[in-house]
């Protein structure tokens, strides 16, 4: 808070004391700009000014013109939104201009929730051209950091930033075994993790639900949580549980947390299942108490009711040890399969098991297939593909993983409308879609995908801002910008303040709306109007300029 009122009051010194030069010339001036400038104050009216890719100055220039002018008279004006649960990272590599949350003012794009990019060794480049979907890909790279300077070299409309993936460096290691590393194997995957955050990567990241990641313990995190902290990185979670064991898995990341001296961070935080809904309240009593105790807990969320993974979060994780293969090799053992069936209808506090969670068949949909003659069954849930086959949803779901060759991306009904709205008004709450970054047009159409993918931003901001008055605008606003910006510990982001870079959302607080649907979910967010990423405008009245000027965003450990 001392740092948010700092720079709230430095905002407001220098508003006051920049008075235009007679002569002076800028790129660019946004003039009659209701500025929300990411502190949680208020807004106040000024004009912006920015040369190259950073905010020259704000104040009141009625004659000085700048080589670029633009009017946001009755508009918002913000630091741009930074997703801090972005999968686009093969999106990205299909089509840079990342528009469904280009269209929605996202600037940053912030990867890694588990897996990432890098590194790769030859067997884990060979299974990622193996497993590739609709979207083809050469893999020409090693470390993650070569991955993101990939996409900044081969353009990209928002910056990108990722964390390492505690499941990538375990596989580098130990490939998909259940078992716990060898010293030697441990001190390799800490050094996996010392190079990635020398690389720029913004800490370590675990998604602890899935094989293999499953399979590691509290202490294999604290391990590699000690190893980012050496780079002042964070940590950053999808828990072990998010709902018979959601109590306990919380105090696992604040164990972690203490215990490696790293700063921690839920990813989208949820209860699923009904019968654990109520246990929101207690998680947020434990993460208060553990700010209060200098323990810095974060957390971050999208703004619906259903998450989306794949048919695995369905089936026990020791029916998939070995990875795909063996898996879908299980599946095939009658045996194995009446065992599998059997947990599936269980809702078991020994593994996360969706399925139970979601409570039945038709609360499942079916959204993405790799192969194409599986492709009908896009949008339909599992229990209609059940009926369609004659089959039981359980059999169901095994003989898909089966054919697709893939673990079926699928849609869980999960979570409660309340909970929703109770978390967004929590103060160290942030936001990330958990999807990539689509275009309603070309290879993207080939599959469904989660409605968070084009209007989680959007949503929040209409839905829950100016329709339901869940918390104000300049609070939504600081959520999106300076909050994540401040936990990542990013270099003149996050605030709309002389000095820093340029990157900028105007939008239409009267009519910012997300307009996908479960049904329908490739559509375009509505009410942004114009977005800059480092000085260069990638949307203009609402349409994509087609400009790349997204850079790789390093961590606090890069370069050391």
């Amino acid at each position: 808070m001392k740092r948010l009122l700092l720079f709230s009051l430095l905002g407001l010194v220098l508003l006051s004391a920049c008075k235009p030069k007679s002569k002076a010339d800028y790129d660019l001036i946004i003039r009659n700009a209701l500025i929300y400038n990411g502190s949680g104050q208020p807004p106040f009216q000024a004009d912006i000014a920015v040369n190259a890719d950073t905010i020259a100055a704000i104040g009141l220039f009625d004659t000085l013109v700048g080589r670029q002018e633009l009017d946001a008279k009755g508009l918002a004006v913000s630091p741009g939104f930074i997703n801090m649960l972005s999968w686009a990272t093969e999106s990205l590599l299909a089509d840079g201009r990342a528009m469904s949350d280009i269209k929605q003012g996202v600037t940053l794009e912030v990867m890694g929730e588990g897996w990432s990019m890098g590194p790769l060794n030859p067997a884990m480049k060979e299974e990622m051209k193996r497993s590739q979907g609709d979207i083809k890909f050469d893999v020409t790279w090693t470390t993650l950091g070569e991955y993101l300077q990939l996409l900044e070299q081969k353009g990209v409309s928002p910056n990108v930033a990722s964390f390492v993936g505690a499941t990538t460096v375990r596989i580098h290691e130990l490939g998909y075994e259940d078992r716990k590393p060898t010293p030697e194997e441990l001190a390799r995957m800490q050094e996996l993790v010392r190079q990635a955050m020398r690389e720029g990567a913004m800490g370590v990241a675990s998604s602890l639900i899935y094989a293999p990641a499953f399979y590691a313990d509290t202490e294999e995190l604290i391990a590699l949580c000690q190893a980012a902290q050496e780079y002042n990185g964070m940590y950053i979670t999808h828990m072990r549980s998010e709902g018979n064991r959601l109590l306990e898995a919380v105090d696992e990341v604040i164990q972690i947390s203490l215990r490696a001296r790293i700063p921690a961070e839920i990813y989208h935080l949820k209860a699923s299942g009904s019968r654990n809904w109520d246990k929101m309240r207690q998680v947020a009593s434990k993460i208060l108490e553990s700010r209060e105790r200098g323990i810095p807990i974060s957390t971050n969320m999208y703004t619906y009711t259903a998450g989306a993974t794949g048919l695995d979060a369905a089936m026990p994780p020791w029916v998939q040890e070995g990875g795909y293969d063996a898996w879908s090799a299980r599946l095939k053992d009658p045996a194995i399969r009446a065992r599998v069936k059997a947990e599936m209808k269980s809702d078991p506090d020994t593994w996360e098991n969706l399925y139970a969670a979601a409570g039945s068949a038709d609360k499942l949909l079916l959204v993405e297939f790799k192969t194409d003659s599986l492709k009908k069954y896009t949008g339909k849930t599992l229990a209609e593909v059940a009926r369609l086959r004659q089959a039981d949803p359980e059999d169901t779901a095994m003989d898909l993983v089966i054919q697709d060759g893939s673990r079926v991306g699928t849609v869980y009904f999960l979570m409660s409308e309340s909970n929703v709205r109770a978390q967004i008004a929590l103060p160290f709450m942030s936001f990330g879609s958990d999807a990539g970054a689509p275009a309603a047009e070309g290879v993207f159409l080939q599959s469904g995908t989660h409605p968070r993918a084009y209007g989680n931003f959007a949503r929040l901001l209409g839905k829950y801002v100016r329709e339901e008055k869940v918390i104000p605008l300049e609070e939504a606003i600081r959520k999106l910008t300076s909050l994540p910006a401040f936990n990542l510990k990013l270099h003149k982001r996050g605030y709309l303040l002389p000095g820093f870079y340029a990157d900028i959302v105007i939008f239409n607080p009267a009519t910012i709306a997300d307009k996908a649907t479960f049904e329908n979910p490739h559509q375009y967010a509505v009410g942004v109007q114009h977005v800059f990423v480092n000085g260069v405008q990638v949307l203009k009245n609402g349409e994509h300029t087609g400009a790349m000027p997204g850079r790789f965003l390093k961590g606090p450990g890069y370069g050391q």
